[in-house]
């Protein structure tokens, strides 16, 4: 059980001579690791693999009863992403949101309204890497941007969402489990209070899966007043997948609009 906040999401090695940052923790210890050794190897997950391909399925709770989203998400270290989010009971046709970015640029397309934009991507902030700095106050530099405030940035970013979240409730590694085939080692968290108003209740729980061999989150389950509020699994995880050579290719189709 978490005793100490847990404050090391900007703590990556330095960049070895090859210039590329490398894990801190190669693996796991056998058996169920202490909340610090679990944070400080899934925080390295994405040095682990130079090429993702990654499935959600992401359930949530609304006023109109359970939604479903597939979010496929494809990374190329470094710096080149493409997130596809789908809604399958709408069809295929005209039914698809993207993200893409080459490292340099992002676009996003909106197949419902035919509707995208263009931009550089945004510049970290400057000043973070200040050393009187305390780690609760600095954040995990990623080796490849995703979408902010995604499921993807989150499952395969976990240093924020350990920091920022897990890092604020009562939390506990509650052993391993199997999701979908592959070993994960299970974190239950009571009350974390770093999260949007409408949750900040204590009878808000989490529970998440972080993949045993490479760091990923593999499902992450919210409940409030035990009640399941959203339930998002990966369904498919292939790290250094082979990639065509138009995995990231992308041209706005003809007539589209740019918003900016």
């Amino acid at each position: 059980m978490s005793t100490s906040p847990w404050a090391r999401a900007s703590s990556s090695l330095p960049a070895s001579a090859s210039g590329r940052r490398r894990p801190e923790l190669v693996s796991l210890p056998e058996g169920t690791p202490s909340l610090a050794e679990l944070f400080t190897f899934v925080r390295d997950a994405e040095l682990r693999f130079e090429t993702l391909r990654l499935r959600i399925e992401d359930r949530t709770a609304t006023t109109h009863g359970e939604r479903l989203l597939v979010i496929e998400t494809t990374i190329r270290h470094p710096g080149e992403a493409r997130v596809v989010t789908t809604d399958p009971s709408l069809g295929i046709t005209a039914n698809h949101e993207l993200w893409i970015s080459d490292g340099e640029t992002v676009r996003t397309w909106s197949a419902e309204h035919r509707k995208g934009t263009q931009r550089p991507v945004r510049h970290r902030v400057a000043g973070l890497d200040d050393p009187d700095f305390p780690g609760s106050a600095t954040v995990y530099r990623p080796l490849t941007a995703l979408p902010a405030e995604s499921l993807p940035e989150s499952f395969v970013h976990p240093a924020g969402l350990c920091q920022n979240v897990l890092g604020t409730g009562r939390s506990w590694a509650a052993g391993t489990i199997d999701v979908n085939g592959r070993e994960a080692v299970l974190v239950e968290c009571d009350h974390p209070r770093s999260i949007g108003i409408a949750a900040d209740r204590p009878d808000h729980h989490l529970q998440v899966s972080f993949d045993r061999d490479t760091g990923v989150i593999l499902r992450l389950v919210e409940t409030i007043a035990g009640e399941v509020t959203r339930d998002a699994t990966v369904t498919s995880l292939l790290p250094d997948a082979a990639l065509s050579p138009a995995a990231f290719a992308f041209s706005f189709p003809s007539g589209a609009t740019l918003i900016y």
